[in-house]
């Protein structure tokens, strides 16, 4: 198979555990790109938080795009174009604030180049270390949030998270609801997934679904995972994501991204 784009995860999939790319995975992926193979950066991550990596990978020069918020927004990275774009209403954030106060864990959100929310936690810390957004403390998220954004989190310790997420995924019909690390539960509109945005992504560009390969190592992945021609999930990923994969390649310390991009794209021979 000729596989004309590939799709990445950034964190713990793309990007070693210091969140930067390995010189063999940008050869591999600048290469590709060369030999004109869509490089599609896919992430939970704002639009802000992943154009520098799209910079390093020059997908300007290519042609190629960026996927941010879970697929709420598809970003055409040389024309800077938003291609499309999802939200939720300022009703359904204020409503998710009100489960996150009844479930006791924290919650916050994006507006502008800001990460929102009410109550300083180690979590959102995290959010705005792997951003670069910064966070303001406000005194009442609700009053705060009076325009359509593009998503929320949920986020805590994981254990209690997994708890809420189990019970929300029963009782909320209108939202998308994933998991993309431990500590973050992450809500989009209905119907809007990594896998969801890739299908229009495709159709666009006149591109096959078996000529699409997705890599990534969390539950926010498994849609575009199972969506792709093939799919790809990272050494470090769950046991369970792996399972759903169609192909299982090395760790994001480990050079997995290039081998894949080595293995089906450039030589077409095995490297793991």
């Amino acid at each position: 198979m000729d596989y004309k784009m590939i799709v990445l995860d950034l964190d713990d999939t793309l990007l070693r555990d210091d969140h930067t790319i390995s010189i063999r995975t940008k050869e591999a992926l600048m290469n590709a790109q060369k030999n004109g193979v869509k490089v599609v950066l896919a992430s939970g991550r704002p639009t802000f938080g992943m154009k520098h990596i799209a910079k390093e990978l020059a997908l300007d020069e290519f042609g190629s795009f960026i996927l941010s918020f879970n697929g709420g927004k598809i970003i055409n990275c040389r024309t800077n174009e938003e291609m499309f774009s999802s939200t939720l209403t300022p009703e359904s954030i204020h409503q998710l604030f009100s489960i996150s106060r009844r479930e006791g864990v924290f919650i916050h959100t994006y507006v502008g180049e800001e990460i929102i929310t009410e109550d300083a936690n180690p979590y959102t810390t995290i959010e705005s270390e792997l951003t670069g957004l910064p966070i303001k403390l406000v005194n009442s998220f609700v009053k705060e949030i009076n325009e359509p954004v593009v998503k929320a989190l949920m986020v805590d310790h994981p254990d209690k998270l997994k708890i809420v997420e189990e019970k929300l995924q029963k009782e909320l019909d209108d939202f998308s609801i994933m998991r993309s690390k431990p500590f973050f539960l992450e809500f989009t509109e209905k119907g809007v997934t990594k896998g969801t945005s890739l299908d229009q992504l495709i159709k666009i560009c006149q591109i096959k679904r078996e000529e699409v390969i997705a890599i990534g190592d969390s539950y926010n992945d498994l849609s575009m995972i199972e969506f792709a021609g093939l799919g790809v999930a990272m050494g470090n990923a769950p046991d369970d994501i792996k399972e759903v994969a169609n192909f299982v390649t090395d760790t994001n310390m480990n050079d997995g991204v290039a081998k894949v991009v080595e293995n089906f794209i450039l030589s077409k021979k095995l490297t793991v």
